[in-house]
């Protein structure tokens, strides 16, 4: 026991201790070496054994709570949960009951014992009738195990019940199953015929329909039989159609093959069933396009904005019980509720969709959402999350999800659906990728939480990393932090050579856990090697670069790696020009982006740069400068700033540049606060104003009818177009720009935010210029922007400076006699 306690052995020696005393009947010495055992965590042998023993001695009181726990740690044994069942049927604790009854029934169907399974259905039908979606799951899992047979014979005993409780919507979907199961059952069509004859028992062309569509028709497939019934049924007077001109109608009648029907701008017209039936879409009485074309605005405003819940429903129930955020957003704005509204208003849905167990998610998408007639559990959400998820990363964590909850069992048959998907990665002799890697690190997390589940590994890891070709590349594909962590712990513990592994994937991994391991383990020297490699082969390793500058510069493997100050600020001023040329290049545009953010952060945001400068000689500070300003796409106003911090530490210092060259391109626009704000407001006033009041332009025009006639509707959608490119150029424009401080303001050169007077010298004259921005330009009043020729022939000009510019094929020549700053 003390050597098990320490997990030096495991349970085996226990075992035969304990059968020992058994057949020695020695109980007293039994149950107290079971007992010890479970101190040590739950065992099916120990469970099992107490249970014989308390059950001999009848111990009732006691057997049911190690029948619990046996039941909780063996997914095989189905008989003690149909007993625990039983047990709290009597106890009149039905709630208990049913799980137990669950849990036995799923073993059974694993079993394939359908004696078993059918006596645990027939309860199940008696004490929980109303919980058709466990009936409709788990008939699938009868079917597949046992038979579709068995599948149909079951589902007919659930029919059965629905029909004694009224319910021919369900009634109708047990059937269609029981169809798709076989289509030749000849009863199972007559129930059909029925139930629709139940459910449209007022239906005035019920018979006809009935006959159109051949339901009763044996020689006709019946899947089409009904799916022609369904379409035609909708047709009946007083019923709502849509008609992509006319917009919502109301069915004033129906004689023979004719139907006749009331649009707002076309009373009484009249078309044939079958035309319309193919023509025109049936729309339910609460339908939302029916709400808005029957209700005042006024009064669907109010409701809408303050029952959320009944809103969303009528929405998604709207569109076939399927609808995104997207779709809900089109059907409200600008209709009815405004953009501003909206905002708050869809906040507010989300929170709905996550709490309120009235809707679920498609299997399809996850971004589609249904409402459910009857809540949905967590374990069934969280499995039709799974099943809609595209992506295999986004898989991982709903799995992490379902096994997190504290009344989910692991052997529920959604868990193991959910788990047979990772677990089919792992076949023998297949090429290993990240799909297969993560599968087997995330099968054996789960088995570490629930070790008495059964869940067993075909593979092990050194088979699983042999194939392994690029590591590094495998190693980035996994887009999961733990899965990550827990292939390094893996490869350090079953690889060998695992410092080697470690040392060629931090460049891509960037992982803390990496250098600490390596630094713990005595591993140092192979830093300092790969610190120096990162640095002398930046183009290949710039995120490593920036990280290590970043994080690392004050570990003694780095400083040991003996990298000047002076050449880690030039390697960091080379990523940040090669970062701009790729973005130019659109390479890898979101990766460069964030690089160039970084390192444009490190050099002047945080004042790196500078600072080295203040205390660097003249010689280096011209080399570095001649970097900064070789960076084609760097903001000119960083390179003044900086040219303005030296020439305030060092005014005679020259510099090795070309100053005729055309002043460098920027990557954004610099703008006044003033100016900013204006565009802000143009923007917001075309998005809440004259977009919402052009949309209603647009649906009051496609009220009128045929739109190949329409001018209405044409200029509607040509100010439609014109909003939008307005639109679409203000937000590129705000998003380019960048606020200009005035506290940054030089008047040792021509920039922005300087008055500059020049001297003609031509005609002798004096002119006067303000250099701003493009949004701020007004040239006759002497406002002209940094980027239009004269301004970019000015730019970083100082006083007594001169300079040629051409204009009307006239070569004017200018002196620069005055620089002052501009008033903000």
């Amino acid at each position: 026991m003390i050597a098990l306690s320490r997990q030096l052995i495991d349970d085996a020696a226990m075992v035969s201790l304990i059968t020992i005393f058994l057949d020695n009947h020695k109980w007293n010495i039994v149950k107290f070496l079971c007992e010890r055992m479970l101190d040590f965590g739950e065992s099916k042998f120990a469970l099992r054994t107490l249970a014989d023993g308390y059950k001999n001695e009848n111990e009732e009181d006691v057997i049911y709570g190690i029948w619990e726990r046996l039941v909780k740690v063996d997914y095989d044994e189905a008989d003690l949960a149909k007993a625990l069942a039983e047990h709290y049927e009597k106890l009149e604790d039905s709630a208990t009951a049913i799980d137990y009854y669950k849990k036995a029934l799923n073993r059974y169907i694993n079993k394939q014992l359908f004696t078993n399974v059918k006596d645990i259905w027939e309860k199940l039908l008696l004490y929980c009738p109303n919980d058709i979606d466990f009936f409709l799951h788990i008939q699938k899992k009868i079917a597949r195990n046992i038979s579709e047979d068995k599948a149909v014979l079951l589902l007919r005993d659930v029919y059965s019940a629905c029909i004694k409780r009224d319910e021919m919507d369900i009634a109708i979907i047990i059937l269609k199953l029981m169809l798709q199961y076989d289509e030749k059952d000849v009863q199972a069509r007559k129930d059909i015929t029925e139930c629709f004859r139940k459910k449209y028992a007022h239906h005035s062309q019920l018979e006809e329909y009935i006959r159109i569509s051949n339901l009763t028709s044996a020689y006709r497939d019946v899947h089409e039989a009904i799916m022609s019934f369904e379409k035609h049924i909708a047709f009946d007077k007083g019923n709502f159609v849509f008609h992509r001109t006319w917009g919502v109608g109301r069915i004033a009648g129906v004689e023979g093959g004719e139907i006749v029907i009331d649009f707002a701008k076309k009373r009484e017209h009249s078309m044939s069933l079958e035309m319309a039936v193919n023509a025109l879409q049936t729309l339910s009485k609460n339908h939302i396009w029916v709400l808005k074309a029957t209700q005042k605005k006024e009064k669907l405003h109010e409701r809408i904005k303050n029952d959320y819940s009944w809103a969303l429903k009528t929405i998604i129930k709207s569109f076939d019980n399927a609808c995104d955020l997207k779709r809900i957003k089109a059907e409200l704005v600008p209709s009815i509720l405004s953009t501003g509204e909206w905002t708050t208003w869809s906040l507010k849905a989300k929170e709905i969709f996550k709490s309120d167990p009235s809707f679920g998610t498609s299997s399809n998408s996850v971004d589609v959402f249904t409402v459910r007639e009857r809540p949905i559990s967590i374990e069934e959400k969280l499995f039709n999350e799974f099943k809609a998820e595209k992506n295999f990363f986004d898989r991982v964590q709903t799995i992490r999800n379902f096994v997190a909850q504290k009344d989910i069992e692991p052997d529920s048959e959604y868990f193991n659906e959910m788990l047979d998907y990772f677990r089919g990665f792992l076949r023998p002799n297949q090429q290993t990728d990240e799909q297969v890697v993560a599968s087997y690190l995330l099968v054996k997390e789960i088995l570490a939480q629930h070790p008495q589940s059964g869940i067993t590994l075909s593979l092990n890891f050194p088979e699983i990393f042999e194939p392994i070709e690029d590591v590094a590349e495998l190693f980035s594909k996994i887009k999961d932090n733990k899965l990550k962590e827990d292939f390094l712990h893996h490869i350090k513990l079953f690889v060998p050579a695992w410092a080697d592994i470690y040392v060629k994937l931090f460049p891509h991994a960037l992982l803390n856990t990496i250098l600490v391991n390596l630094v713990k383990e005595g591993y140092e020297g192979k830093l300092v090697a790969m610190t120096v490699n990162c640095f002398e082969n930046f183009r290949e390793y710039r995120e490593a670069v920036v990280w290590l500058f970043r994080n690392a510069a004050e570990e003694s493997w780095f400083i040991k790696a003996a990298i000047p100050y002076e050449k880690q600020l030039i390697t960091l001023i080379y990523i940040l020009d090669i970062s701009y040329r790729e973005i130019e290049n659109h390479r890898d545009t979101s990766e460069n982006r964030k690089i160039n953010k970084q390192v444009h952060s490190i050099l002047f945001k945080e004042a790196k740069l500078i600072n080295y400068i203040d205390t660097a000689d003249p010689d280096t500070i011209v080399w570095i400068y001649t970097f900064i300003s070789d960076v084609k796409d760097l903001d000119p106003q960083d390179k003044i700033n900086l040219r303005s911090r030296i020439l305030d530490k060092h005014p005679d210092l020259k510099f090795f540049e070309n100053e005729e060259k055309t002043p460098i391109s920027i990557r954004g626009l610099i703008v006044t606060s003033a100016m900013y704000e204006e565009k802000q407001r143009q923007l917001t006033h075309i998005m809440e104003v004259e977009v919402p009041a052009n949309s209603k332009e647009i649906e009051n025009a496609l009220l009128q009818g045929d739109l190949r006639e329409n001018a209405e509707y044409k200029a509607a959608k040509e100010k439609q177009d014109m909003l939008n490119s307005t639109v679409a150029k203000l937000k590129e424009e705000i998003e380019q720009a960048q606020l200009f401080d005035p506290a940054t303001i030089n008047t040792a050169k021509v920039s922005f935010g300087t008055k500059v007077t020049l001297k003609n010298n031509g005609s002798r004259k004096h002119e006067e210029y303000t250099i701003l921005g493009p949004w701020e330009s007004n040239p006759e009043n002497g406002i002209i922007s940094y980027l239009a020729p004269l301004g970019k022939a000015m730019l970083n000009k100082g006083i007594g400076d001169k300079f040629d510019f051409t204009v009307s094929n006239e070569k004017v020549s200018y002196i620069v006699e005055k620089i002052s700053a501009v008033p903000f």
